[in-house]
């Protein structure tokens, strides 16, 4: 069997995959575009691949052709991809039949993290308290705690899990927005897209985790911002494409959301003079919610678990549904 690695991902794993799979052919894509063997060059007419690892270093001037192939290769039977979503309409070559694509959730941890704190910190008088500091004012600030708010979370794959334990940590309530409404042990309530008019109205923190497709562009629009809580919060980490901006603006002006974070906007990077930047109730980050110093480390976990899986010819760890490859 034969997997098909970029140097730069072949050189963070190499000690421990040759522990775990000593037996599988390796052919690593020098930086120059040539292809080597255990250190010795290798002929491309025997690259045949199964096995491929679509990391972060297969894009831009490192990564050279290694998409292209594995788009074309009639011998790709899994890869691991370094995404948590796959909607980009770029990666529609890699949805057929004949190939598995696994997504990462080493990630998760990380947007998760991030949501927490944002949450948290606009839940809490901080503010409030820091300007009674600064005016020399011993003046106490009653405040709401965590356990008495609800939390919905749209999108409940690994992000919205990891989210969903760290809210419950504070003693939050939880509602998952899921595909269906079958039970999920971490989440108080569980809901589908359709049952959002309903759910929205009692929600203090409004999260979007899920992915983009047809059923999901623009689903934060006037209706749903409409329905949202006066004083709720949103926090936007699924793709810039599930909000409608205009409809999020008027929102802002009535207090639904009374604060939007949002990691992802629906062109990127934002122009210098969008209107995001100084909005009052924005919090504006540069798709970086996953930047935690952990992520690289968990990906390449990720990928090992999921090559000894394969090897082994067990189920792998986050298949992720053909229908939801560049759908977006």
């Amino acid at each position: 069997m034969q997997a098909f690695l970029l140097r730069a991902s072949y050189d963070r794993i190499a000690e421990r995959l040759a522990a775990l799979a000593p037996e599988l052919e390796v052919v690593v894509q020098e930086p120059d575009g040539g292809l080597t063997r255990d250190g010795r060059p290798f002929d491309p007419a025997g690259l045949k691949p199964q096995i491929w690892w679509l990391s972060l270093d297969a894009f831009g001037k490192r990564g050279g052709d290694y998409f292209a192939q594995l788009a074309a290769s009639p011998d790709a039977r899994w890869v691991q991809t370094a995404f948590a979503g796959l909607d980009n309409p770029m990666f529609k070559p890699l949805a057929r039949e004949s190939l598995t694509v696994t997504n990462s959730s080493a990630q998760a941890p990380a947007i998760a993290e991030y949501v927490t704190i944002h949450a948290l910190s606009l839940l809490h008088p901080i503010a409030e308290q820091a300007a009674h500091q600064k005016a020399h004012e011993w003046k106490p600030v009653n405040f709401r705690e965590v356990g008495q708010t609800r939390w919905l979370i749209v999108g409940f794959g690994n992000i919205g899990r990891e989210i969903a334990q760290r809210a419950k940590a504070f003693g939050a309530d939880i509602e998952a927005v899921r595909r269906s409404a079958s039970p999920e042990g971490l989440a108080d309530a569980v809901s589908t897209l359709a049952d959002l008019p309903r759910s929205l109205p009692g929600a203090d923190v409004v999260v979007l985790a899920c992915a983009l497709n047809e059923e999901t562009r623009n689903l934060a629009g006037a209706a749903f911002f409409a329905a949202m809580k006066p004083g709720a919060i949103l926090i936007n980490i699924g793709r810039g494409g599930l909000v409608d901006e205009d409809a999020l603006r008027a929102g802002l002006e009535r207090d639904q959301p009374a604060h939007a974070v949002l990691d992802v906007f629906q062109t990127e990077p934002l122009s210098a003079d969008a209107w995001f930047w100084d909005h009052p109730k924005v919090r504006v980050t540069p798709h970086a919610s996953n930047r935690g110093e952990l992520t690289g480390a968990r990906g390449e976990e990720l990928f090992l678990a999921n090559l000894a899986l394969y090897l082994r010819g067990e189920p792998l760890r986050n298949v992720t549904r053909g229908a939801d490859i560049g759908a977006g």
